[in-house]
């Protein structure tokens, strides 16, 4: 399966997903595939399943029904840990207590003990890359600079260069504006394009804000009630009338800067 799957570019394959947690079904009958090298954003409103899509892509979640392939694993026949290795995590922003003891390096080093196991610890080839991912995410001045003493916009920067010190094939972002002000989101969404093209990573975006959408997404998937709603390129989906349907409330636009802002009613 993994040959069929990587010989036609496929890296994430679901076909008919049913996931629940207990007596919530949180994703029905959901089939998606993305191609190797793609840049998805998945959007709707909370509680939609886009983050529990992002969960099952990612080894963890509850699969009740249906078939999920990642990076030519099947997530049914338990071979999470190969995927794990493969796909890079960054999630939204947490309270980080600034009298923690660590710095801005050793949180990028975290990355590199999928690679490492248990007991190995890294060599200068693994400092060579945590300390190249952190001059990728704009922080080598910042390098030795306790995580909690930075700011919203910081702490992410170091997030995505923890994940990228795992030298991943696909990462995904589960909300990674959120909580951060207007400069600092579009910083991130300009550094996640950056990364992805860079990288050359297949890259899922998730987010519930329209304005958080970074513009470099090739498709785009609207999720309501655990399902996939529509999806398509940025231009087709992007549209009052299907955004107002999305999130059952009238969408409008207007140009601000050169970019479309999107503002919904009430």
């Amino acid at each position: 399966m993994r040959n069929l799957y990587e010989m036609n570019n496929t890296v994430v394959k679901i076909e008919n997903a049913v996931v629940s947690y207990r007596e919530d079904v949180a994703l029905r009958d959901v089939s998606l595939e993305v191609k190797r090298g793609e840049f998805v954003g998945v959007i709707g409103p909370n509680g939609a399943g886009k983050t529990t899509l992002i969960t099952l892509i990612n080894g963890l979640g509850k699969l009740v029904q249906g078939r999920v392939w990642v990076l030519g694993h099947s997530i049914r026949k338990g071979s999470v840990n190969g995927i794990r290795k493969r796909v890079g995590y960054v999630a939204q922003l947490q309270n980080i207590d600034p009298r923690m003891p660590i710095s801005v390096e050793e949180v990028a080093m975290i990355g590199r003990y999928s690679q490492l196991g248990t007991f190995r610890r890294p060599g200068k080839a693994d400092r060579d890359i945590v300390d190249e991912m952190i001059e990728l995410v704009g922080m080598s001045h910042l390098a030795k600079r306790p995580i909690g003493h930075l700011s919203g916009g910081e702490q992410q920067r170091v997030a995505i260069a923890r994940a990228l010190a795992q030298e991943p094939e696909m990462l995904l972002l589960d909300e990674p504006t959120a909580s951060l002000d207007w400069r600092a989101q579009k910083e991130i969404m300009e550094l996640v394009k950056k990364v992805h093209e860079t990288r050359n990573l297949t890259t899922l975006f998730v987010t519930h804000d329209l304005n958080a959408l970074p513009d470099t997404c090739d498709r785009l998937v609207l999720m309501k009630a655990g399902r996939i709603w529509q999806q398509g390129t940025a231009e087709e989906m992007l549209q009052q009338d299907i955004l107002s349907q999305l999130y059952d409330a009238p969408i409008t636009t207007r140009e601000h800067e050169g970019r479309k802002i999107f503002l919904k009613a009430g």
